[in-house]
């Protein structure tokens, strides 16, 4: 089939590169514009430009896609499909009808469980216990296309969304290869979402990333692992921003005031309004991101109250 692909950042790659491994033509790449980038603020180009100009594949950047030049453009390439992958920019309605086959997207949860921005992080703060991909036919209404296919990832006891984001890029893939096999022998079957299932993953804030000790270890583990890797859960140490990367739930008991440190051999555990966690890696300002037991070296932090 030709094929354009409209994507832009890391989770697109892995939809691409099976696409351009693959029989089917891939025409066009449609991304977003460059973005600024690092400290230095340079125009950076997205993931998926970078293997597009890679391969050969003309690469289109407009701001939106309503303008009848893009719209001309786009319509030049007469494609069969056009596969969407967190292009971050909406299509218009005329753009979903040009191609003979349509608009199909790859979605970062099994829907209709969180349609929206974060679904990968709101699964894990949920205290979800699978998550996965849904192939869906593209639709004007935010996520709420028929469903071609579902490809389902285990959500463990460890997994951070950067985990699950890596997992799901990959299980997107795959999904899409099947996809694609069934839409050329026409054994395609869609399936209508359930509209009394729908749950809506809102777009992280930065302002989300400060922990609540008062809150249970369990609702902790989850928050910090579902912030990781941005904006990354934060605290207090000793009036300086504590970065939380990655922690455990501990069995052991306290009764601290929740936010109390206790260094427990090799451990730094913290009380919190229900249980005890355990910290696993942490980062202070200016500073890597380090194992507990190379911050626990440097400081003391027995009787230290997070969040002061």
């Amino acid at each position: 089939m030709k094929i354009i692909f409209a994507g832009t950042p890391d989770f697109a790659v892995p939809a691409l590169q099976m696409l351009i491994d693959s029989e089917h033509d891939v025409c066009a790449v449609y991304t977003q514009p460059d973005r600024p980038a690092g400290r230095g603020r340079k125009l950076t180009p997205s993931p998926v430009k970078k293997l597009a100009l890679n391969v050969g594949i003309p690469v289109f950047q407009p701001e939106t896609l309503k303008s009848e030049e893009d719209l001309k453009q786009l319509a030049s390439f007469n494609a069969d499909l056009i596969i969407v992958v967190a292009y971050g920019i909406i299509l218009p309605q005329k753009v979903i009808e040009t191609p003979k086959q349509g608009c199909i997207n790859i979605h970062g949860s099994l829907l209709p469980r969180w349609r929206g921005a974060a679904p990968i992080h709101r699964a894990l703060m949920a205290g979800d216990d699978e998550t996965g991909i849904t192939i869906m036919q593209l639709v004007k209404k935010l996520d709420a296309g028929d469903m071609l296919h579902k490809e389902v990832c285990t959500i463990e006891a460890t997994s951070t969304s950067s985990d699950l984001h890596d997992k799901l890029a990959e299980l997107g893939a795959i999904g899409l290869q099947k996809v694609l096999a069934q839409i050329e022998a026409g054994t395609l079957v869609a399936e209508k979402q359930d509209e009394s299932l729908v749950t809506y993953a809102a777009k992280l804030e930065k302002s989300e990333s400060q922990l609540d000790w008062n809150l249970s270890a369990v609702e902790l583990d989850r928050k910090i692992r579902g912030l990781n890797s941005w904006p990354v859960a934060q605290t207090l140490f000793q009036g300086k921003v504590l970065r939380v990367w990655n922690a455990m739930l501990s069995t052991e008991e306290s009764n601290l005031a929740p936010g109390m440190v206790c260094q427990q051999g090799k451990r730094m555990s913290v009380t919190t309004g229900q249980g005890v966690i355990d910290l696993l890696e942490v980062q202070l300002p200016g500073g890597k991101r380090m194992d507990v037991q190379a911050f626990l070296n440097a400081h003391e932090v027995n009787g230290v109250k997070l969040g002061e």
